[in-house]
């Protein structure tokens, strides 16, 4: 229960508000009192390192404590000697395994690789597969909790600890040695498989229970645990024997053997084929270009067997949501919905680039003179910084500062944009010098570097860095926006690239930093704590401050020129964003238990989800700490907007009416779904209110009136551009976006609008798009994604009701192929042309009710020129559903069926889907009216 690990584990994150309430000091003495936490002896006097202008330290400052064990001894990393040099990415999915924070485990806690679980023990590697959610905490959390259903290891192995031998992007390979024995598991992300090499023994498997043996072919084994079906590969020649729950088997000589968990017991056959494709490594490849960031995850194998060298890889939700590349029907459970497994070493995602801007556009519903004295309360406070001392609240007053530069610079109040960048620039400067009351820290151990005075753990757990961070990348990125000088590496921009590399660092040969050291590319989101050291795993409250950083990136590389850090950006911006509305918004309502009552969660743990916060159990906070801080990196929050408003009606039924604490913050969450309503909570209070800390009057008065008036974000259209982005009101289109270069560019909407923006500046304008002003009949659409809407129509709107419509019964017959009575929905008088390498994609959601064995199924038809003959015709695999009442997602991954003819350019052209059940013998339902019933077609 979070109550419990909190006490247990001490503070991962005290939250924003903390310091505001009554009882913080209390809790904040119980956590300390709790772990031990105090300074660790002083250390020897500090070199200062160069870096530009700036400087940092290479050792503590006296009084203050690096990473600890939860008793307060100094720590350092549990590595091979092959893996000492290597720097080790904390804040992973498996830290435990080299971070040992509780004195009395040297091997590990839980870890949560989804399908798999594990646990490091003396005789091996506890293996398990849960299933069967529990809820606990009252009802506010739900786990898939690890329980062992075997041990995998070798007769006799007694290591006195585990050490992480190995690890790349996913993967990772702990290391056991006993003086007799030494052993090594390589284990990750999405692999069904655990890959065992050994020496000194036997291969022994132990099961919870004794097993029921389902296929015995000698040195392949099949067996049933716990109602899991497990197969054990043993090299050719040996021999599996079965000895109540001990399981052996000799080696011949070899020193390898695997194990897989099964989707099927009829799924053997299948898995045998790559039991000795051992996977040796896994990368991550991104490329963010044309408004479109694309993914590839390949991993790497050697055949210890034979010539085999592809593998079966699990994806999880935000992952085959948004490929293409064929899959099997195997599926598995897991914390984050079903994972569907691929047949190859490798596949691609591809998705939407969601923009990010320096600030909304510029718009005739702020009040100029209003705005200026909000703008001036915060330029002339008698403490901007409110008193900030340490990393995290210096960075939310940062970015607090940062919010209101580019506004401030939009209505031409330029003498109060000087004065928040002076404050700005004066107080990172004075981070970014050593030997002050507040500097940089770098610790050779842990290859990480630690700005002191430290808050929340990020000193002594290494916690949080890319939470803290954020709002200094951020903030930097808006001064070198208006100054260049400042930003170069001669001056400032070393240090502001010591902080990137020590939270996102992109590359994977840097000997002082780890690659990505708190964003798991796998799970597509960032975690937060150092160690990993829970039951549950690792843990992430606040993932929109691991957006912000996010953000920060891109504005930052296009400010300073460097794409690969602006596309860096992209990529995690864009990933992560699928991941939160999945994963702690349950946007598409597949991912959560049935059992768990909520629509939301604050925090997401290895194990499951939890309604709640480190800090408290206030409704406002645990809904409101995944929306802050709140900027033109938020915008990517709008692309569900039915999730925003079933979360704001939530948080008001669990609060007794609307937000009182944290008003500022959800009412500018609202407003990107429901400008209109955001507006009518602002007007009724009138300025009247106390902002949460890292916000202001000024920016939510701008941010709510000017989205009342250019309407939502409309995320069915993307620029070219990163920092770009499009609203929707009434009919209209509102496009904006910034050029940090020195030259003019022009950048291209995916609706095939073009807009002409000079060198180091904001250009906005307007055009028709979004809602469509007669429903009856389509206008012309050059845009490429289409929602469904009830009566048959397929639109660019953004702003129809939601609703269902009926797909009739098969009636008995096997209509697969053919459709029977569909459902239609079309647009006419469509242009556009191929886009290279795209493909049709959709995204439905169905529903059968209790009905068994029924099977929507679509088809996708395209005539190019509307003359009535439908030149090219896409049917794709029906959707099996399932008995429960209940929302399922119908997608192209599914696999396309049958194709006819050849995609053109369409010119007035007609697009078609159809969508009809394929067996069984009763209705079900199809979603209409929101962003998970559209419909992308391969045009621009």
């Amino acid at each position: 229960m979070i109550e419990v690990l909190l006490v247990r584990t001490s503070l991962s994150r005290l939250a924003p508000g903390l310091a505001s309430r009554p009882a913080a000091a209390t809790l904040l003495a119980i956590a300390v009192a709790a772990v031990g936490l105090g300074p660790a002896a002083s250390p020897a006097a500090a070199a200062t390192i160069p870096a530009g202008a700036g400087s940092y330290s290479d050792s503590r400052p006296a009084g203050t404590s690096g990473p600890t064990t939860n008793t307060g001894a100094p720590v350092t990393p549990k590595l091979t000697t092959a893996a000492r040099d290597k720097p080790v990415p904390t804040n992973d999915w498996w830290s435990s395994l080299a971070y040992q924070r509780y004195g009395d485990n040297p091997y590990s806690t839980p870890m949560y690789g989804h399908p798999l679980t594990y646990q490091a023990k003396a005789s091996g590697l506890e293996v398990g597969y849960p299933t069967t959610p529990a809820i606990v905490g009252d009802g506010r959390q739900y786990e898939y909790a690890h329980k062992a259903d075997l041990t995998v290891g070798l007769s006799g192995l007694n290591s006195p600890d585990t050490k992480a031998d190995a690890w790349s992007d996913w993967t990772v390979t702990p290391y056991w040695a006993d003086g007799s024995r030494t052993f090594r598991a390589t284990i990750g992300h999405g692999m069904p498989f655990v890959y065992a090499k050994g020496s000194g023994g036997d291969a022994r498997i132990t099961t919870a229970s004794t097993p029921t043996v389902f296929s015995d072919q000698g040195n392949v084994l099949g067996i049933t645990v716990a109602g899991h079906h497990y197969a054990l590969f043993a090299p050719t020649g040996s021999d599996w024997n079965v000895s109540g729950t001990a399981i052996t088997a000799g080696l011949g000589g070899k020193d390898y053997f695997s194990l897989a968990v099964l989707p099927s017991t009829d799924a053997l056959a299948t898995y045998r084929k790559y039991a000795f494709s051992f996977v040796t490594g896994s990368q991550v490849a991104w490329q963010s270009t044309g408004g479109t960031v694309k993914a590839t995850y390949s991993l790497t194998t050697e055949a210890k067997e034979g010539t085999e060298r592809g593998t079966l890889q699990a994806l999880y939700r935000h992952q085959w949501l948004h490929t293409t590349d064929a899959l099997t029907p195997y599926t598995y459970v897991s914390p984050r919905g079903t994972m569907k497994v691929r047949e190859s070493a490798s596949f691609t995602t591809s998705q939407k680039n969601n923009g990010v801007v320096p600030a909304l556009p510029a718009s005739s519903g702020v009040d100029k003179a209003r705005l200026a004295g909000y703008l001036n309360e915060v330029a002339n406070a008698s403490d901007p910084f409110s008193g900030a001392a340490d990393t995290y609240w210096t960075g939310k007053a940062l970015g607090r500062l940062a919010q209101l530069v580019p506004v401030a610079d939009q209505i031409g109040e330029t003498a109060t944009r000087d004065k928040l960048l002076g404050l700005m620039k004066g107080r990172l400067q004075e981070w970014f010098t050593a030997g002050g009351a507040s500097e940089f820290s770098y610790d050779k151990d842990w290859k990480t570097l630690t700005g002191y005075p430290a808050s929340y753990g990020s000193d002594t757990e290494l916690n949080d860095h890319h939470f803290h961070y954020s709002y200094y990348v951020y903030a930097a990125a808006i001064i070198a926006q208006y100054d260049q000088a400042w930003a170069a590496d001669s001056a400032w921009g070393t240090m502001i690239k010591h902080l990137i590399r020590d939270t996102a660092n992109p590359s994977r040969t840097d000997s002082a930093y780890p690659f990505l050291r708190g964003f798991d590319v796998y799970a597509g989101h960032s975690w937060a704590s150092g160690h990993q050291g829970f039951a549950a795993g690792n843990n992430q409250e606040s993932s929109s401050e691991s957006i912000n950083l996010s953000a920060g990136l891109v504005l930052w590389g296009a400010a300073t020129g460097d794409n690969n850090l602006r596309d860096l950006g992209s990529f995690l911006l864009t990933t992560e964003s699928e991941a939160i509305t999945q994963y702690w918004f349950d946007a598409s309502q597949q991912v959560f238990p049935a059992s768990f009552g909520h629509d939301t969660v604050g925090m997401v743990w290895g194990s499951g989800g939890a309604y709640s916060t480190w800090w408290t159990a206030n409704p406002e906070e645990i809904h409101g700490i995944n929306v802050l801080p709140v900027t033109g990196g938020s915008l990517h929050l709008a692309r569900e907007k039915a999730a925003i408003k079933r979360n704001i009606a939530e948080m008001e039924r669990e609060n007794g009416g609307p937000a009182q604490e944290w008003r500022d913050l959800l009412w500018q969450f609202e407003s990107l779904s429901d400008p209109a309503a955001a507006k009518a909570k602002w007007d009724g209070v009138n300025g009247n209110y106390e902002p949460e800390q890292g916000e202001s009057k000024a920016h939510t008065y701008h941010w709510i009136n000017t989205l009342n008036t250019v309407g939502a974000p409309d995320m069915t259209v993307s620029g070219d551009l990163p920092t770009s982005a499009v609203f929707s009101k009434d009919g209209t289109r509102t496009y904006t976006a910034h050029n940090h270069g020195s030259t003019a560019r022009t950048v291209t909407f995916s609706d095939g609008k073009t807009l002409s923006v000079p060198a180091r500046s904001t250009a906005t304008s307007t055009g028709p798009g979004g809602s469509n002003p007669d429903p009856e009949e389509p206008g012309p659409s050059t845009g490429n994604t289409f929602r469904l809407k009830s009566g048959g129509v397929l639109t660019t709107a953004t702003t129809d009701p939601a609703g269902a419509d009926t797909i009739a019964s098969a009636d008995g017959v096997n209509r697969d192929g053919t459709p029977y009575r569909p459902t239609v929905y079309e647009v006419k008088k469509v242009n556009g042309k191929v886009a290279s390498g795209a493909a049709t994609a959709f995204r439905l959601r169905v529903d059968a009710g209790t009905k068994v064995g029924l099977a929507p199924q679509v088809r996708v038809s395209y005539d190019l020129t509307g003359d009535g003959t439908f030149d090219r015709a896409e049917t794709f695999r029906y959707f099996a559903t399932d008995p429960v009442n209940g929302w399922e997602e119908y997608t192209q991954a599914s696999g396309p069926q049958a194709t006819t003819g050849s995609l053109g350019e369409l010119k007035n052209g007609t697009v078609r889907l159809e969508v009809w059940n394929a067996l069984g013998n009763g209705t079900s339902q199809v979603q209409t009216g929101t962003d998970a019933a559209v419909l992308k077609i391969p045009y621009v």
